[in-house]
């Protein structure tokens, strides 16, 4: 496993597990534990995802020791605010089980953000947090926060896929030490991402599948990955990426798929911003 070390020292596996949409609890508990017994190491959750209980129960019983295990949780909109964040990490730790959690960011930029950076850099300095970020935050509202406040996000979980690659937007991260980690990797198998020519022949090269050069174009990009599969084949597959390096040619071959657009949503329309803040799960 390779890890990226944050802005406070925090090493965090390059490669984790992601559980959105896998809102079957007995499901989710399987798949963290197929993946925990595959060499996984980090766990991504939210409260919005309603399986921290799950993640937490194979945690538990895995046997591996929890300083080894890195878990990440997030804020929902609804919970934003010092005095809510707070009872919503309250909550969140329950559930998951545990005295402290190694990343907790802020899932959307909407609502009281500042109210809950406040209780997370609290937090932090309580030592129940190992390090605090943040979710979805285009540049413009990351840095007015890291401009107001005493602790600049460690991490910034965004969409970056083959077909939304936001290199202009790691640059900025990199200059104020922001770890870039992305959702959606696979850009949710639009486009035929996974048929995709280039990818696939790519991947004839190495013997690997598409899935599996997207992932290692992300890692050589220095960005934390999370992908997620109900799987365990291809838990393995995403797994295996670390015995073979694109080259600079195939690296730029890649770069030629983005098409500078979101694969889902802006956070800075209207109609997007709307139904995140009146999403109830």
């Amino acid at each position: 496993m390779r890890y990226v070390t944050l802005s406070n020292g925090v090493e965090m596996p390059i490669l984790g597990l992601g559980v959105y949409q896998v809102s079957d609890l007995d499901e989710c508990e399987r798949i963290v534990n197929d993946a925990l017994k595959i060499g996984y190491r980090s766990i991504d959750t939210a409260s919005a995802y309603f399986n921290e209980e799950a993640v937490g129960r194979a945690i538990k019983n895995s046997g591996i020791p929890r300083k080894d295990i890195f878990v990440t949780t997030k804020i929902w909109i609804s919970d934003a605010g010092e005095e809510s964040a707070r009872k919503a990490f309250d909550v969140s730790m329950k559930k998951l089980g545990l005295d402290y959690l190694d990343l907790y960011l802020i899932h959307q930029p909407f609502n009281d953000y500042y109210g809950s950076w406040r209780a997370m850099e609290k937090l932090y300095k309580e030592g129940r947090i190992r390090a605090i970020g943040v979710s979805n935050f285009y540049p413009d509202r990351l840095v007015d926060l890291l401009s107001h406040n005493e602790i600049t996000p460690m991490v910034n979980q965004i969409e970056v896929n083959p077909f939304f690659q936001q290199h202009d937007v790691q640059s900025i991260f990199e200059n104020h030490k922001v770890q870039m980690e992305s959702w959606a990797s696979f850009a949710e198998g639009k486009n035929e991402i996974f048929q995709n020519p280039l990818l696939t022949n790519i991947g004839e090269k190495y013997g690997k599948s598409a899935a599996q050069i997207i992932l290692r174009w992300l890692i050589q990009r220095g960005i934390v990955v999370i992908p997620k599969s109900v799987h365990k084949d291809r838990l393995i597959q995403n797994f295996n990426v670390f015995d073979f390096e694109l080259s600079d040619r195939e690296m730029g071959q890649i770069k030629s798929l983005d098409t500078g657009k979101s694969q889902f949503l802006e956070h800075t329309d209207y109609e997007t911003a709307k139904w995140l803040t009146n999403y109830k799960g």
